[in-house]
């Protein structure tokens, strides 16, 4: 797509400087463009005192906050790559998390400070806490030599878990920021005058990308939340200080059970979502209040967005989630193109990752020989070209939002001494839309409690992977090779 990119934070502040790029919602600070720079130049400044050097790694730990996105763009002036941090995440999977890229020091905030101790300690590296040190680092000043950046040199790091349960660092660019720009402004619409809410944890693609680094890059303003608050966010929703909003389908039922969600003037804002196709209960609901909530599709490796549904078909298409974007090609695997039918989605464009960090081997099975990204996901192209998404070709299950994969589950339920196997599927929550189910078979002349398998498990896995429901079995059914035939499981939940 592009050699090299103008330094983002520069660039901005030279077009637009006196323009609200954010706005605190904590302390109701408004940021300029212009302060945003001279903020990630001074901590820029202050990570190269530090020591940090390009193509170091960074930790962060964190919940939303305006901090975060300076840190990012100091990142991108010095070629030092951020490693974004789960703060729902004990201390032994953070550690897990990091070990296969390492970090040289981790920024964190107040309420994350014991976190991150523990994860400095792990890895015998200095930590600096977002209220001293980088607000210390911010008043001092400073300036870092740089005009433009590579276009396809590794950002910023997002982790997410394979198949098997590892985690993996997708490698994150400034070509596949500006492409996912590209993608969402011309599909939503928007422009430098559209005010969004950032409260979408920043460990997540999402969280960054949807909408707030595209409309930073576009020249508009996001309010900062420090995390998913309905209520905050619906009185900004209300107080018509929102015009593009993003949410998982979770949100919007939160949203569809407050008895004065009819207050707000849904025509106003242009609502997306994401995560999991949203209910054709909800769209239709909200569709009634004055609202076209469009699904959309995209994945941490596609920067992320791809598929997002047009407003003008999005109840004659329920459940669709639109075309590819515009810098996204999408094939599907054994279906003539333009024709109908099914088969994997396969992707390539400037969005698309280069890979994942320091895992050759991950990186040549996520791609096909000609070089398009496999995603997993089946699709279904119907006579109009729209895509609908059928059934995942890995295990992996959408919970409120968060991916959990099985494999990692069940990794760590048979680290318990009495488990002598474990085996986890989805199954229907109302609330989070799926979440996980545990078959469990015990040691010989073990004695297990289900209810104390799930209070042991949340102490070593983030609430949302701790399975609901735990069955205890005397076997699984099996193919003959020994693999656990985990779609007779269901038959099992009650």
């Amino acid at each position: 797509m592009f050699d090299t990119i103008p330094d983002m934070a520069s660039k901005r502040a030279e077009i637009s400087p006196d323009a609200t790029a954010f706005v605190d919602a904590g302390s109701g600070r408004e940021w300029h463009f212009s302060d945003i720079n001279m903020a990630a130049n001074a901590i820029a400044a202050g990570l190269r005192r530090a020591g940090l050097q390009q193509g170091d790694r960074l930790a962060i730990l964190c919940l939303n906050r305006v901090e975060f996105f300076i840190t990012l763009f100091a990142c991108q002036k010095t070629g030092i790559i951020l490693c974004p941090l789960n703060w729902r995440q004990p201390a032994p999977e953070l550690v897990e998390t990091l070990a296969p890229v390492g970090a040289r020091a981790i920024i964190h905030d107040a309420a994350q400070a014991g976190l991150a101790g523990d994860v400095a300690r792990a890895f015998r590296i200095p930590e600096f806490a977002m209220e001293t040190d980088i607000a210390g680092w911010i008043e001092a000043g400073g300036t870092v030599p740089v005009t433009a950046v590579a276009a396809d040199q590794p950002w910023y790091l997002l982790f997410t878990s394979g198949t098997t349960g590892r985690p993996k660092a997708v490698i994150q660019t400034a070509q596949m920021a500006w492409a996912n720009a590209v993608n969402i402004s011309q599909a939503t619409r928007m422009t430098a005058e559209d005010r969004s809410v950032n409260f979408l944890p920043l460990f997540h693609t999402a969280g960054i990308n949807l909408y707030t680094l595209p409309l930073y890059l576009l020249g508009g303003s996001s309010t900062v939340l420090p995390k998913f608050e309905p209520g905050q966010i619906f009185d900004l929703l209300r107080q018509g200080k929102v015009t593009q909003f993003f949410g998982v389908p979770a949100i919007y039922q939160a949203f569809s059970l407050l008895p004065d969600v009819g207050e707000i003037n849904w025509s106003a804002i242009r609502c997306g979502c994401g995560g999991a196709p949203l209910p054709e209960p909800l769209i239709r609901l909200f569709s009634g209040l004055g609202a076209k909530v469009l699904n959309g599709m995209g994945m941490t490796e596609t920067g992320p967005t791809v598929f997002l549904m047009d407003p003008k078909n999005a109840e004659r298409k329920i459940g669709s989630v639109g075309r590819a974007q515009m810098l996204t090609e999408m094939r599907l695997d054994g279906v003539a193109a333009g024709e109908a039918g099914a088969g994997e989605i396969q992707l390539r464009g400037p969005n698309i990752t280069p890979g994942y960090y320091l895992n050759e081997r991950a990186t040549r099975d996520a791609f096909t020989e000609d070089g398009w990204l496999r995603t997993g996901d089946v699709g279904r192209r119907d006579e109009d070209g729209y895509i609908f998404i059928v059934d995942r070709i890995k295990d992996m299950y959408i919970s409120g939002g968060e991916n959990v994969y099985p494999a990692e589950v069940e990794r760590v339920l048979n680290e318990h001494q009495d488990v002598l196997e474990a085996a986890v599927i989805s199954m229907p929550d109302t609330k989070w839309g799926e979440v996980g189910a545990a078959f469990i078979i015990a040691r010989p002349g073990a004695s297990l409690n289900p209810e104390e398998i799930r209070r042991w498990s949340r102490e070593r896995m983030a609430a949302y992977k701790v399975p609901v429901k735990v069955t205890l079995v005397e076997d699984f059914p099996r193919t003959a090779a020994g693999k656990v035939r985990k779609p007779e499981l269901r038959s099992l939940l009650s």
